[in-house]
């Protein structure tokens, strides 16, 4: 099959859509990643067809009144802003993707790609298999990730809701740069309202999620749904970590590894502050990452070591524990390398997956961003490292990711869909 992936979002967002891919590309199939600019060198090293969307996150973040509104956490602000964003990038959107979807057999895509998706399936009449990261279907069995876990005391039908409510505001965002798109660009009506939730093209086939059924037990409502495990990129094999992190990490006990991942700041130099101060507090050594985060400091002690990128396929299991902002990514590899996790949650879903880390027992409760300080992340480095109970149980849970699969068992998902006789008799690519 031919086969294109459009993602969109942080890298983060993007990274396990690579992993797919390359599961896909190695099963024999023609893959074609569709994302941001930025990510072009990322999909050409895992040797995937780039196909450019016009933006690039980076720099979406680090602007400075986008910074504000990532420390205020606010995600109806924070959503509203990627709206307006988007708006702007919307019929090169769908220029793009109506060129890079032309003459696929399967279109796949997540939350990021999901809208945009639906008008190239329904203009180019090619079958979209949802791919999930974090849940989206709706369900009784949880709320959804912008409520608190609170809600489930009110029922089960309280949490589905909640679901749909999340839908909608995911939609409402995008309905405009939709509606831009079908008009001008796909020759396309308008979608409903409410959205296109209910279109055949979301409900013909299964939805797949990269999520490890050790985190997330797949709901009893989930029909037609596979939840496969992570889709991990590991570090390319060519790849060799600098020496002078090596050294370091040779130099005395494990450390413990901080950074917030595409998560910027306003201010970094305080926030390093309030990192070291808690380092020190501890007496742990520690690395820092930079990354997109702006972490800085330039008078490090001994004891720590600042790093700007590398894969946690790699570092992860060769530190003592890990502080970041919970995104689904950083969070799946925290677990993967079976070692205590402390969340520092920004906004989105992270919060979700900080109180996920402390219902399994295998991190501390969640320090939301607004809320941090040198005492409490001093306080939870303490426990993460000190725990036996926490480490045993981490160890466990990294135990059974560690033996999972996702991507080959998303990849034989999509074989399915490519046997004649799977769905009826029908071919992969409408008639």
């Amino acid at each position: 099959m031919q086969i294109v992936i459009v993602a969109m979002g942080s890298r983060g967002d993007v990274q396990p859509y690579v992993a797919l891919g390359k599961g896909l590309k190695a099963a024999g199939h023609r893959v074609r990643l569709a994302t941001h600019e930025n990510f072009e060198s990322l999909v050409n090293s895992h040797g995937l067809e780039f196909y450019p969307m016009k933006g690039n996150v980076q720099a979406f973040l680090e602007d400075p009144d986008n910074r504000k509104l990532l420390e205020s956490g606010n995600f109806l602000a924070i959503n509203a802003r990627a709206a307006k964003a988007s708006q702007r990038a919307a019929i090169d959107w769908a220029e793009g993707g109506l060129v890079a979807a032309q003459g696929m057999d399967l279109l796949v895509a997540g939350v990021g790609g999901l809208f945009l998706s639906v008008s190239l399936a329904e203009k180019l009449k090619i079958p979209l298999l949802q791919a999930y990261i974090f849940p989206f279907t709706p369900t009784k069995a949880f709320p959804a990730l912008l409520f608190p876990p609170s809600l489930s005391k009110l029922g089960g039908a309280v949490n589905r809701l909640s679901h749909h409510v999340f839908r909608q505001i995911m939609w409402q965002g995008a309905r405009t740069s939709d509606g831009l798109s079908r008009r001008q660009v796909l020759d396309l009506p308008t979608a409903p309202f409410w959205g296109d939730y209910h279109s055949v093209h979301l409900q013909r086939y299964p939805i797949l999620y990269g999520l490890s059924p050790s985190v997330i037990t797949k709901p009893e409502d989930w029909q037609n749904t596979h939840v496969t495990g992570y889709w991990f990129l590991d570090e390319a094999p060519e790849w060799s970590p600098p020496l002078a992190l090596l050294e370091f990490l040779r130099g005395g006990s494990p450390p413990v590894f901080i950074g917030f991942g595409s998560m910027v700041s306003r201010n970094p130099e305080a926030t390093a502050d309030i990192v070291l101060q808690a380092i020190a507090l501890t007496g742990q050594r520690a690395i820092l990452q930079s990354g997109w985060s702006g972490l800085s400091k330039s008078d490090l002690p001994d004891t720590v070591f600042m790093v700007d990128s590398i894969p946690h396929s790699w570092l992860f299991p060769r530190v003592a524990a890990v502080v970041h902002h919970g995104g689904a990514g950083t969070t799946a590899a925290g677990l993967r390398a079976g070692i205590p996790t402390i969340v520092i949650p920004f906004f989105g879903d992270q919060p979700f997956w900080g109180q996920r880390v402390a219902e399994l027992g295998v991190g501390t409760a969640p320090i939301p961003r607004k809320q941090l300080t040198a005492e409490r992340l001093a306080a939870a480095i303490d426990r993460a490292v000190s725990d036996r109970a926490m480490r045993q149980r981490a160890a466990d849970l990294g135990a059974k990711i560690q033996a999972e699969d996702g991507v080959a068992n998303a990849v034989a998902s999509v074989q399915e869909l490519g046997k004649c006789g799977a769905f009826c008799g029908e071919n992969l690519r409408e008639n």
